[in-house]
């Protein structure tokens, strides 16, 4: 028997198990709906704190670019030093919220897809995440391994943050090209969007391994660094694989993207002919279905991940072994008789017997 396609089983585990999709979705849509009310909450809050004075709502009222933005310098004038340090307890109170809904969600996703392989890929009398064998519901439960995701996912909002320093220290690097007095506007921007392009690939890479080591924390019930290792160890024995599933989803993931946009670009055009609020309203309706679609090509891809880890016992296991001979079942002689007559080297011995 072949074994399964490991692309082909992710897509089929999105489908028949959309409870994980439903996981995903719930615990990634909960801490962006909370970053985003905690972002309008901060300019409210902020703006409401500026101080207006009757000179400055003059200035205002002329809107005169010049006058405009004297005014602005005047009420903002005092207050950055209260709005960075407040974005920066905001941007800390999301990122431990975030680790924590992450290393849950996590947990909740690749266990049920671990249980789904066990039992219909393996065999369903292996034991499964929740650690106990089906029929032995006295079986020693496993320790769930929070720590260990904890520890990835404080290392991806680390990355994040190094990633987000590095295009600043890019832009520094990249304004150095140009001058007042040798202006290069364009050679600066092009060695951004190099800087830029390398540290956000190895952003990229970084966060794809911690990710991918999230499913061996929980599989192998490892330590940070040694998810980190099996991960290691995982992508150099099965690199076919592992880059087949990446491909195909990253490729369905860009067709959804330009879909979404196409339909946002499509509705852009009609804002002279219906209410604004309208097209906004639709807007973010093609947007809450893009995420829908991005957060099942995720299961998609994380089932198709676990199938390639779980394959080789899978393999073993449909690999029908040879029927055993029963032992009183007459057994077929298949050798030469060399004292046959019409095999005999003897001319003519057939015609004389």
């Amino acid at each position: 028997m072949s074994a399964p396609s490991p692309t082909l089983e992710g897509f089929r585990v999105a489908f028949r198990r959309p409870s994980v999709t439903f996981a995903e979705i719930a615990w990634r849509w909960v801490v962006g709906a909370t970053a985003v009310a905690a972002f309008l909450f901060y300019w409210i809050e902020y703006l409401d704190t500026l101080p207006v004075s009757s000179s400055d709502a003059l200035l205002l009222s002329t809107r005169q670019p010049a006058l405009v933005g004297r005014a602005i310098e005047h009420i903002l004038k005092g207050s950055l030093n209260r709005a960075v340090l407040a974005a920066l307890g905001g941007t800390l109170a999301l990122s431990v919220l975030w680790i924590i809904a992450a290393s849950l969600g996590r947990l909740t996703t690749v266990g049920a897809l671990l249980d789904y392989f066990r039992a219909r890929v393996i065999d369903p009398e292996i034991t499964n995440f929740s650690g106990h064998a089906d029929g032995k519901a006295d079986a020693p439960q496993k320790p769930r391994p929070i720590r260990a995701l904890i520890g990835l996912n404080f290392l991806r909002a680390a990355g994040l943050l190094a990633m987000l320093l590095a295009l600043t220290g890019s832009a520094i690097l990249a304004s150095f090209v140009s001058s007042k007095v040798h202006p290069r506007f364009g050679l600066a921007i092009i060695l951004f969007l190099l800087l830029g392009g390398i540290v956000s690939m190895l952003a990229s890479w970084l966060n794809w391994w911690l990710s991918l080591a999230c499913i061996f924390a929980i599989r192998d019930v490892e330590d940070t660094l040694g998810a980190l290792s099996q991960a290691v160890s995982f992508f150099r024995e099965h690199i076919g694989s592992v880059l087949a599933v990446g491909t195909w989803t990253g490729l369905a993931h860009l067709v959804a993207f330009s879909i979404a946009t196409t339909a946002a670009s499509f509705l852009f055009a009609f804002i002279q002919f219906v209410p604004v609020r309208l097209v906004f309203a639709g807007i973010i309706a093609i947007m809450l279905l893009y995420f829908a679609v991005a957060d099942w090509l995720y299961v998609a891809r994380l089932a198709g991940y676990i199938c390639i880890a779980e394959m080789p016992d899978a393999a073993l296991a449909a690999s029908p072994l040879p029927p055993a001979i029963p032992p009183n079942e007459t057994t077929v002689v298949t050798s030469i008789d060399r004292d046959e007559p019409i095999l005999s080297d003897l001319p003519n011995l057939a015609l004389e017997t």
